[in-house]
């Protein structure tokens, strides 16, 4: 006797339980009924004979046969989001659905004013912005359009580079004024110093280009980008900011000499979607807007 077929509807509540913890939260993700996400998970624990969850305090829990299906559920989100970003719209129009990721600085401190001019131009298309320092894959559909700080590498996909971030040292005003402008490296190890809290490449990076930020010198660490760049205009100490944000925030630039690079910043997209009229206008205007942003 052949299993039963299991629903997409079914798999989602299971994949929605996973992201929240608890059927409440997975029927509010999903806008249905907290009882129909219950039925849909006894169904899909029916059909592969155990239990997919344990209740503890702390919500559902995944027991291991669900977290050998995380995977798999989680690739099969990934299709079909894809396919209804295909579906959406005729490919020709620059109307429907586009994904777009970045890392998280770039997609809260710079691509939402661009965005609304894009809605502006476009006012058919519709954003799906995922904000997370993971690098998704183009090749797999993850995203249509990835805006990156590092060259993408798949061989399936089409690069452009729009510019460079200009690195440097930077503190809030008001941090200065109270503590003084150090004038060397060794007067900086006496302010206190924002850096990475365990990305040892980042690290290491950053101690080639000048800056020392290991767990030894810095008072503040997290491997969160844009932490780092709201403790930085707060005044909590000093630490590597891009200039172009720095200027838009009216940070000041300390030991200019001593640290100074610049980190590559480059839009991507798979090669099938240069002929899918809305990916290719995303593609094309946010390099543009990135491109003046950079340069300015």
């Amino acid at each position: 006797m052949n299993a039963p077929q299991l629903q997409w509807d079914t798999q989602r509540a299971f994949l929605a339980v996973l992201r929240t913890g608890s059927l409440s939260g997975a029927a509010r993700l999903l806008g249905i009924a907290q009882a129909t996400a219950r039925r849909r998970i006894e169904a899909l624990e029916q059909s592969v004979g155990v239990s997919l969850f344990i209740r503890s305090p702390q919500g559902l829990l995944p027991t291991d046969m669900a977290r050998e299906l995380i995977s798999h559920v989680e690739a099969m989100a990934v299709a079909a989001n894809a396919f209804n970003r295909a579906a959406s719209a005729d490919s020709a129009v620059a109307a429907g659905t586009v994904r777009l990721t970045s890392g998280q600085l770039l997609g809260v401190e710079v691509l939402p004013p661009i965005l609304r001019d894009l809605r502006r131009n476009h006012p058919q298309l519709a954003i799906e912005l995922s904000v997370s320092n993971r690098l998704q894959a183009l090749a797999l559909q993850e995203a249509d359009v990835a805006v990156r700080i590092r060259r993408p590498t798949e061989t399936t996909v089409v690069t452009r580079k729009v510019g460079d971030l200009h690195v440097g040292l930077y503190a809030a005003p008001e941090l200065l004024a109270e503590q003084g402008t150090p004038d060397s490296l060794a007067q900086l190890q006496a302010f206190a110093l924002i850096g990475p809290d365990r990305h040892l490449e980042e690290i290491e990076f950053l101690r080639q280009h000048g800056f020392e930020c290991g767990a030894a010198r810095s008072v503040v660490r997290t491997d969160d980008h844009l932490a780092q760049f709201a403790a930085l205009r707060a005044g909590v100490g000093i630490g590597v900011c891009a200039r172009q944000l720095a200027q838009r925030h009216g940070l000041v630039r300390v030991l200019a000499e001593q640290v100074d690079f610049t980190v590559d910043v480059w839009i991507a997209m798979h090669q099938d979607m240069r002929r899918v009229q809305r990916v290719a206008v995303v593609f094309d205007e946010v390099s543009a807007a990135m491109a003046q942003f950079l340069a300015a």
